[in-house]
């Protein structure tokens, strides 16, 4: 652990530039999931618990560099001070001055800070400007932290810096994970295209134990051992890699688990007619929709032996019945194994983490990551910039 956190600096006293991400959905003006606000209130507490005063700096949306009304974090002070239990006051153009009239505990919410073009660019001349702000800077935004920007990145190295109480939770659940894993560890790797997660199956086969692949992805894999995927979602381009995939797994001793019967349909829509087949035996006019019983045995014995389980992604078309079927079992035997204390079990990404709460399931992992592209990064074996920077 080469970074501070809140209990290794002296707050009593100092305004807190604090990094975070509420980049939350909204309808209407409310916020229709408030998850990424609550999990901020430990660090917002703490600091001021310490006598800090917490300047929260955050980006909502996609503005590119230009104020966009509709963008405005003056919309989300309601919910964070419900979220707090205390005043939040907002600011469009803080200066130090105004800032230390403040007091002493005050909660201040700063403009969205991608409405400077200078935010995205890193710009140094925006680093300095929010390092004059405050005294420490704290990042409590893992989320972000694969983005080399001013509010991220460049600011943490001209401040005493340290990662927030979510930052530590995710650095930590992270490195329980896979840098410092008690094996077997399993990984589940599921979603549409291989494509996408070539970085990340490249990782894992020499970290894990045992990968399973699920998915569109696994039709993939099916097609490269020459298996007749019929109409499925395939990247038949992709087969040469998945197929060099298959072999570094070999040499780095990880056994990769794909489906071995399979759950198959002619449509793609809720409660369609489907069939469970041998996963060699799609019929050609039928598409592969989810993993079949079977599958889930082997998958669900997987985790029963192993002692750490890294998840990114469905194992079929969750989204709609009955081919949510393989990720609920499977969701739920994880979560069974680490509430019997036998496993530790971390999960991230947005379908994954749909998928898990579509189960019943999350609740009882680990630990749930709200992070999609940093953790995806840290999987890959990325360095993170914003991580970095605390070092």
């Amino acid at each position: 652990m080469g970074w501070k956190t809140l209990d290794d600096l002296e707050l009593s006293g100092k305004r807190v530039l604090t990094r975070v991400d509420i980049n939350v959905p909204m309808e209407d003006g409310r916020v229709t999931d408030s998850t990424r606000i609550d999990r901020i209130a430990p660090t917002v507490h703490d600091i001021r618990a310490k006598g800090g005063s917490p300047i929260l700096l955050a980006h909502f949306g996609r503005p590119k560099g230009k104020p966009v009304p509709e963008m405005s974090l003056r919309q989300l002070v309601e919910p964070l001070e419900a979220a707090f239990g205390c005043a939040v006051t907002f600011v469009e153009r803080p200066a130090r001055d105004w800032i230390d009239a403040q007091p002493a505990d005050a909660v201040i919410l700063v403009e969205n800070t991608r409405f400077s073009p200078m935010e995205e660019a890193n710009d140094p001349q925006m680093a300095q400007f929010l390092a004059g702000l405050g005294d420490v800077y704290c990042n409590d935004a893992f989320s972000a932290a694969h983005r080399a920007h001013a509010s991220t990145e460049g600011v943490a190295h001209l401040l005493p810096s340290c990662a927030g109480r979510l930052m530590q939770a995710e650095l930590e659940a992270l490195e329980a994970a896979l840098s410092k894993p008690k094996r077997p560890v399993v990984a589940v790797v599921g979603g549409a295209k291989v494509s996408t997660k070539l970085e990340l199956l490249g990782n894992l086969v020499s970290k894990v134990d045992t990968l399973v692949i699920g998915g569109g992805m696994a039709n993939t894999f099916l097609a490269a051992q020459g298996v007749d995927v019929g109409k499925s979602l395939a990247e038949h381009d992709m087969t040469g890699t998945a197929s060099e995939i298959m072999e570094k797994a070999q040499a780095a001793g990880c056994t990769i688990l794909l489906p071995s019967d399979v759950v198959v349909a002619r449509e793609f829509k809720a409660g369609a007619a489907h069939e469970t087949v041998a996963a060699d035996a799609c019929p050609a006019d039928a598409m592969i929709l989810d993993a079949g019983p079977e599958s889930v045995k082997a998958i669900t014995a997987a985790f029963e032996a192993a002692k750490t389980l890294i998840w990114n992604g469905p194992l079929g078309a969750f989204e709609i019945e009955p081919f949510d079927t393989a990720t609920n079992a499977a969701a739920q035997a994880a979560a069974a194994a680490t509430k019997a204390g036998t496993l530790i079990s971390v999960a991230g990404g947005g379908d994954t983490v749909a998928a898990l709460n579509k189960a019943g399931a999350a609740d009882d992992f680990t630990y749930i990551s709200t992070a999609g592209g940093a953790f995806l990064e840290w999987m890959e074996g990325k360095t993170l910039p914003g991580v970095a920077a605390l070092s």
